[in-house]
């Protein structure tokens, strides 16, 4: 029956990422104002896009029927969760910085937490590998995984410019924003995090499959 299929915690991760869309157009409001954003408007219109398409995906995703696929998608959202927590970490550290440490890049703990997270793909290609699924399969793992990962990653980011919102020169910052990231702190701080976010989004999935699919080389079943 449908309903006894294993679980791959699709609707907590559609959840996030329809939570994230919503908070998203709330921070943009008014929406008009969105296209005088660098790029004509795509700083902001990219995370919305790459959410809408996480929606997708994850429905596409949600196909898979066989029980052994989905207990491993089940897997692969856990440790996407695992990663998630790293990612989120590196985003408060990142936030804290101060505008001399953000000018000279991440730190080497920032550094460490996207390794990990990276490594938590990998590990779901080699654990897809192991149970016995192609190489596809082991790639599409690692897809879901890290689409949890940075769901998690952009909420943290999201909060972090509502903290920061106060932060501003002006009850108006969209008026002294002139479309080259020359205004307010608090309006330079919201196009980084836009910046960031469509990072995530966009670089995280790629990175994801690439990890899953070179240790899924090494998680093969031997030939006899």
């Amino acid at each position: 029956m449908e309903a006894s299929r294993q679980s791959i915690l699709r609707t907590p991760i559609l959840l996030l990422a329809l939570a994230n869309l919503a908070i998203l157009g709330a921070r943009l409001w008014p929406w008009q104002n969105v296209m005088g954003l660098p790029g004509n408007g795509t700083t902001g219109i990219d995370p919305a896009i790459a959410l809408a398409g996480y929606i997708g995906l994850g429905f596409w995703i949600s196909t898979a029927r066989a029980d052994s696929s989905r207990k491993s998608l089940f897997s692969a959202a856990l440790l996407g969760m695992v990663a998630g927590l790293f990612l989120v970490f590196g985003v408060v550290l990142a936030t804290r910085q101060t505008a001399a440490d953000a000018a000279a890049g991440p730190d080497r703990v920032e550094i460490a937490m996207l390794a990990c997270a990276v490594l938590c793909f990998g590990i779901v290609g080699l654990r897809t590998a192991k149970a016995g699924h192609p190489a596809g399969f082991c790639a599409v793992c690692a897809i879901w995984a890290s689409m949890t990962a940075c769901l998690m990653a952009v909420a943290a980011v999201l909060g972090e410019t509502y903290l920061s919102a106060g932060t501003g020169e002006s009850n108006n910052p969209w008026r002294d924003y002139q479309g080259l990231a020359i205004g307010t702190p608090a309006m330079q701080a919201l196009v980084y995090s836009l910046q960031l976010i469509s990072g995530f989004l966009l670089i995280g999935p790629i990175v994801g499959c690439i990890a899953g699919t070179i240790f899924a080389s090494f998680g093969k079943p031997k030939k006899a």
